[in-house]
């Protein structure tokens, strides 16, 4: 790396940007700018007009995204991790801390933190949106839970769901008051009309009042809102993907334990596999790493991190739960095997981190997860278009996957489907 001559260091703020202009002999230069649009072009000028090699700025919540998007194009600009960055203990203003800023800036002391192109940005954000949507629906769901508890109904040992088909059947009725035996008459779930006399029983034995049936219809709006609004970000995110990505997601989900959001998830949060030297690596960076404490012959490992991505680590905690209730895998096996000795919990966590060493694998190598004895079918998401090819390309493709291929006049002499 060239050695830099001039700097600029900022310290970022809601309102306002304190900028510091630092050059190699020791002169310096503080400026105030507001933080808008106005602001921020301003200040573009000043460095471009000073002849700074770098901007470099602390990772302030999400104030810096926009000064990032305005510098990004026209100066070299370096994102700092404000944890790594910290100043020594004393006297804290805003000009030390943007002159500080400057100083590591000017002698390399700073290493960039890492950001998403905007493509993979803007895919990563439908993704997070997507997750608090679904987090919203969740604590609809644990509302509507409390509703019904508080008033005494227990639905619970005749339905399992009580937002699936049929429970999602009774609930309508319920609010929209309508006559209880032709709500059990047109449950979806046969099983479930048998099980009328349970349900008959629990709501005759207790009933909502007025309150709870207004907060009762509340919720239930609130909950068919927010699933249009997951179903339509759903259809946004995949009609974002383009061929690279559902080749990544198709190998994604043929691990166990990842379903197509999951898959969808865990790429967006990770973005480009190749930023990572090794699987240890993707590992440190996700957060999923424990920490070390060395000095002299002492060597502790404690707990995770908890650095990086924090729904990287609870979407692949989420994987690891459902990989671990597999049947007869090496991911089940693993979780039971360690889960005796340290806990369920951190069996969990450990299984997640083995599953991102395996998908860094599989990614960098752009091949499937096979397990011996083990028969997966993949199910890719609904936009998947087989891509076109020619003749000769399909021939090909027949093959390599053993198939036999005959010209229309052998045909006859061949039998339809069988493998060489």
């Amino acid at each position: 790396m060239n050695e830099q001559t001039k700097v600029c260091g900022i310290d970022v703020h809601k309102e306002f940007l304190q900028v510091c202009i630092l050059s190699r002999s020791g002169e310096h230069s503080h400026h105030r700018f507001r933080h808008t649009s106005d602001g921020i072009r301003a200040l573009k000028d000043l460095v471009l007009t000073e002849g700074c090699d770098l901007v470099a700025f602390e990772s302030t919540g999400i104030y810096w995204y926009k000064l990032y998007l305005l510098l990004e194009s026209d100066i070299r600009v370096i994102v700092a991790n404000a944890y790594q960055i910290k100043s020594i203990p004393g006297r804290k203003t805003d000009l030390k801390d943007a002159q500080w800023i400057a100083e590591l800036a000017l002698n390399g002391l700073i290493k960039p933190s890492r950001i998403f192109p905007r493509k993979d940005r803007e895919f990563r954000d439908l993704t997070r949106n997507r997750e608090i949507l679904v987090q919203t629906r969740t604590t609809i769901k644990n509302r509507i839970h409390k509703i019904l508890d508080s008033a005494g109904i227990r639905l619970k040992p005749a339905l399992k769901d009580l937002f699936g088909k049929s429970g999602y059947h009774l609930l309508q009725g319920i609010a929209g008051e309508k006559d209880l035996e032709a709500t059990l008459s047109t449950l979806p779930s046969p099983l479930i009309r048998r099980r009328a006399d349970q349900i008959r029983e629990a709501l005759q034995e207790s009933s909502l009042s007025p309150l709870q049936l207004h907060l009762l219809k509340t919720q239930l709006a609130l909950f068919e809102e927010i699933e249009e609004k997951i179903t339509y970000l759903e259809s946004l995110i995949l009609a974002s993907l383009d061929d690279d990505h559902t080749e990544d997601i198709a190998i994604c989900i043929s691990v166990p334990g990842i379903s197509s959001t999951a898959a969808m998830t865990i790429l967006a949060e990770v973005g480009d596999v190749r930023d990572f030297a090794s699987a240890d690596h993707l590992v440190s960076w996700a957060g999923l790493a424990p920490s070390v404490y060395q000095s002299a012959d002492t060597l502790v490992t404690g707990r995770i991190t908890k650095r990086g991505s924090k729904h990287l680590r609870w979407i692949l905690v989420q994987a690891a739960q459902a990989a671990s209730r597999a049947k007869d895998t090496v991911f089940s096996h693993f979780f039971r095997r360690i889960a005796y000795r340290i806990g369920r919990n951190k069996a969990v966590v450990a299984l997640a981190r083995k599953i991102l060493c395996i998908l860094w694998h599989l990614l960098m190598n752009r091949e499937r997860y096979v397990e011996s004895g083990l028969k997966k079918s993949v199910k890719l998401p609904a936009r998947f278009v087989v891509p076109e090819m020619s003749v000769d390309e399909a021939v090909a493709v027949l093959l390599n996957a053993g198939y036999a291929v005959y010209t229309p006049e052998k045909q006859s002499r061949a039998r339809k489907g069988v493998r060489e």
